[in-house]
C-alpha cells in the first residue's frame, strides 16, 4: 500500500489506471488492448507469441511437409473468417455458422486461389504449389478433386505465413480473395 493512502483509495487508483478514465490515460497513456500491448510494443507476431508462450523451440519452415502446412492453414484461415463473421453482425451462432461455412468449403476456398493468383510472390507460389500437389489420403467431400486440390494449396499457404509471422499477408490475401470472388 502507498504512503498515506487507504485501501479503497489505492484499489481506486488501480482501477482508475488501468480503466479508460482520463485520470488513468493521463497516468499511463492512451487504453490498449492486450494484443495492443503485447504485440504492438513489440512487434512480436501471434505465430511468435504463440511459440514464446508454448516453449516450442526455432524450426525450419521449409522442413514442414505441404500437408502439415495446410493442417495449420486450415486452422488459420477458419479463424480469419469466423473473426471477420463475427464482426460483422452479432447474430445467433446457427447464422455464424453458414456464413463462415460458404466461405470456408473448399470450392470457395478454389475461387479465393484463383482471384488471388496473379499477387503472389515466387515464394508464396511455390508453396502453393507444393501445396496443391501434394498427396493426400483424405477424399474430396462435396467438391472437385481440382477443388479440392487448389484449396489445399491454398491452406498450405495460409499455413506458411503464419508460421512465417506475416499474419498481415494472410488478411491481406484474404480479404483479396474475398474481393475476387464478389467481383465474379
Amino acid at each position: 500500500m502507498e504512503a498515506g493512502m487507504s485501501e479503497g483509495t489505492v484499489r481506486e487508483k488501480a482501477v482508475r489506471e488501468s480503466s479508460g478514465t482520463a485520470a488513468g490515460r493521463e497516468a499511463s497513456g492512451p487504453k490498449q488492448t492486450p494484443l495492443e500491448t503485447d504485440f504492438g510494443k513489440t512487434e512480436e507476431n501471434l505465430a511468435a507469441y504463440a511459440r514464446r508462450l508454448l516453449e516450442i523451440p526455432a524450426f525450419d519452415l521449409r522442413s514442414y511437409s505441404p500437408l502439415t502446412l495446410a493442417f495449420l492453414g486450415d486452422a488459420v484461415y477458419e479463424l480469419v473468417i469466423r473473426t471477420m463473421v463475427v464482426t460483422r453482425a452479432n447474430t445467433s451462432p446457427n447464422q455464424l455458422n453458414r456464413q463462415s461455412s460458404a466461405l470456408v468449403k473448399a470450392a470457395a476456398q478454389a475461387q479465393m486461389m484463383h482471384a488471388i493468383a496473379g499477387q503472389l510472390s515466387e515464394e508464396e507460389q511455390a508453396i502453393y504449389k507444393r501445396g496443391r500437389n501434394a498427396h493426400s489420403a483424405t477424399k474430396a467431400k462435396n467438391a472437385t478433386v481440382a477443388d479440392y486440390r487448389t484449396a489445399t494449396g491454398f491452406e498450405a499457404l495460409v499455413g506458411y505465413l503464419y508460421l512465417k509471422g506475416d499474419l498481415r499477408r494472410v488478411v491481406e490475401l484474404v480479404r483479396a480473395g474475398l474481393d475476387g470472388r464478389t467481383k465474379k
